[in-house]
């Protein structure tokens, strides 16, 4: 398969992982951890021109369910905002189009937002459509070194979705749940264990609707 050797996805999970590489994308996976992100994707760009944010969501505004599709070149954080230039914007908003995502931008918090309160504060604030813990560090980095970068998401928990406590264990380096820990917090909290079902569904959903947007990143970022 024809690699695309310039253009460097980064993800939190393994298996958002393993569809950016079936895309022909390289992938660099940083597991939920914002500095060691960080350090992975400085150490890689260099080598690229062109940053992607790949994987799943949490969603913000409340229209977006399950599955959805978010196409950004525009990341917001506590402190800062980031956009691609207009050229790059365009083509973006274009792709939206064309894969029937929506567009808008993308909320890089430093912590899982766990309940809808902490989701919906989030959206009144940023206006942002939805949040995940990579795309601020991958928007810095590209601006820092002169590349474009975008955000390619599909949600998994909506903005109403509280996420029980198994779920915010910390992943393993290589972007797998700590099963051992997982199994403890349930053991713990028996009565998660509804909400987990549920949100593992919703995440497999999610996954599943990654395939399509990867492959049509291809166009996009060949044009470069």
């Amino acid at each position: 398969m024809h690699r695309l050797s310039t253009v460097l996805c980064t993800s939190g999970l393994a298996a958002e992982a393993k569809i950016a590489r079936a895309a022909g994308f390289p992938v660099v996976i940083g597991a939920g951890d914002r500095e060691r992100t960080a350090a992975l994707v400085e150490s890689a760009v260099q080598g690229a021109n062109c940053l992607i944010s790949f994987g799943i969501a949490g969603a913000l505004a409340p229209v977006l369910r399950a599955g959805d599709v978010v196409i950004s070149a525009e990341v917001v954080s506590d402190r800062n905002r980031w956009q691609a230039d207009e050229w790059f914007q365009t083509h973006v908003a274009d792709l939206a189009r064309e894969i029937g995502a929506s567009q808008g931008a993308v909320f890089g918090a430093s912590v899982i937002l766990a309940t809808e309160a902490d989701k919906s504060r989030a959206w009144r604030k940023t206006g942002a459509l939805a949040v995940d813990l990579e795309s601020d560090v991958v928007a810095r980095i590209a601006s820092q070194a002169g590349i474009p970068f975008l955000v390619a998401r599909t949600i998994a928990d909506t903005s109403c979705r509280e996420l029980p406590p198994a779920a915010l264990i910390p992943l393993l380096e290589a972007g797998i749940p700590n099963l051992a820990r997982v199994l403890g917090s349930v053991l713990r909290r028996p009565r998660q264990i509804g909400t987990l079902i549920r949100l593992a569904r919703e995440t497999r959903m999610a996954l599943s609707a990654l395939a399509g947007p990867a492959h049509a990143l291809r166009g996009l970022v060949t044009a470069f």
